[in-house]
């Protein structure tokens, strides 16, 4: 199983990124795929989540409006298009996949870091 994330690097506030997450080895399709992200000396978060293509995805408040998170599941990739980016936004982003029926079953990727600075 794997989870590869990139797309991360330094952007100035208010640009733009997007994240890509590629994921092998486990059926795509029936895992419910989320972001996080852990700023240095903070908890991880829960920044935005798909269980599927069809369903409505959700987000943290702090994104709600400026991130949007989208799945390609014949690709078995995981996007997280992030615009108005801010400063406190810097964060290393993670992707998770957790099975939507075996809650215990969850897989991380090795994150991405994500620097907003003028």
């Amino acid at each position: 199983v794997q989870l590869v994330e990139s797309g991360g690097g330094l952007v100035q506030p208010g640009g733009s990124l997007r994240l890509s997450c590629a994921a092998s080895g486990f059926t795509f399709s029936t895992y419910a795929m989320s972001w996080y992200r852990q700023a240095p000396g903070k908890e991880r978060e829960l920044v935005a989540s798909s269980i599927s293509v069809a369903a409505s995805a959700n987000y943290a408040d702090s994104v709600k409006g400026r991130f949007t998170i989208s799945r390609d599941d014949v690709k078995k990739t995981v996007y997280l298009q992030m615009n108005s980016l801010k400063p406190e936004d810097t964060a290393v982003y993670y992707c998770r996949a957790q099975h939507v029926f075996r809650a215990t079953i969850k897989y991380w990727g090795q994150g991405t870091q994500v620097t907003v600075s003028s």
